[in-house]
């Protein structure tokens, strides 16, 4: 069962975030000094993010009639809310980045069909095994853009910026949630434990194949020097540290739970750098949301 203070505590709010007018304008390569092969890593992320944020709406959904504690039900709302939101404004942007040549409206598409067919190959309860362990994946690349200054640089683009920085923010927010659905509905520790070891390739794997089909068909690819400096650089960025990589094994450890990793203060920090009063994002938001 989860912790009843510690749900009472958690705040999921959906905020109506709309960035796609500031897409417009964004090049190729976006990311900080032009650079190649970040460039196509955020994009990679970028296009997995739509239709994996519907699996994982849907696959905590269909538990939802399960859950009887009043505060995880309010959670589960707000993470439905909250994923939607990354959903559509990761579309918009990747529209963009499909108009400058990231195919990434194909791998939408590959993505959706690939997660739909899971759904009918699986049982429920391991799509939602899946969804706690890509929420610790996100929540772990959310509080490295929240606590690095190098990793929130290298997205370059402002309206990019903005895009992830928010997304790290409610990924943080939310990112016990899936998790907590998992467990009150009898999820076990081996099949959570397993499918991290998995995901924990298959993940890595699918975003290297992504960037590999894109960077072939980038011309700035083949400009003598570019990608293998290119590649020098990423494998310094933090992305690439080895602290980020013990992060994601720590779900392996017996009685794991998110919230063993206490971001409250980091969280609160970036809702009013964000959100709050004279909030760099609040211009950008439909309507202010609850505190």
């Amino acid at each position: 069962m989860a912790d009843s203070s510690r749900l009472a505590e958690r705040k999921v709010p959906t905020r109506r975030v709309s960035l796609e007018d500031s897409f417009g304008t964004v090049p190729r390569h976006f990311a900080a000094d032009g650079d190649l092969v970040m460039s196509h890593f955020h994009a990679a992320l970028s296009a997995l993010f739509p239709d994996g944020e519907d699996f994982f709406v849907r696959s905590v959904r269909h538990y939802r009639d399960r859950i009887t504690e009043p505060e995880l039900k309010q959670a589960v709302a707000g993470f439905i809310g909250q994923e939607a939101m990354h959903g559509r404004e990761h579309r918009a942007f990747n529209g963009r980045l499909d108009e400058l040549g990231y195919h990434t409206k194909r791998i939408e598409r590959i993505a959706k069909r690939l997660l739909e067919f899971r759904e009918k190959a699986v049982p429920p309860i391991a799509n939602l095994a899946l969804t706690a362990a890509l929420e610790h994946f996100t929540a772990t690349m959310a509080e490295l853009v929240m606590t690095s200054e190098e990793a929130r640089e290298s997205f370059g683009e402002e309206a990019v910026r903005e895009l992830f920085v928010w997304h790290a923010l409610e990924e943080s927010e939310h990112k016990a949630v899936a998790f907590d659905v998992y467990r009150a509905v009898g999820g076990s520790e081996r099949l959570r434990v397993l499918t991290m070891k998995v995901i924990r390739i298959g993940f890595v794997l699918a975003v290297v194949s992504e960037m590999t089909w894109t960077l072939a068909t980038d011309r700035a690819t083949y400009r003598p020097g570019n990608l293998l400096r290119s590649l020098r650089r990423f494998r310094q960025s933090p992305v690439m540290s080895p602290t980020m990589w013990r992060q994601l094994k720590e779900y392996d450890r017996p009685g794991f739970h998110p919230d063993d990793r206490d971001t409250t203060a980091l969280v609160a920090d970036w809702r009013e750098r964000l959100f709050g009063s004279g909030g760099s994002m609040v211009a950008k938001l439909a309507g202010r949301p609850a505190a």
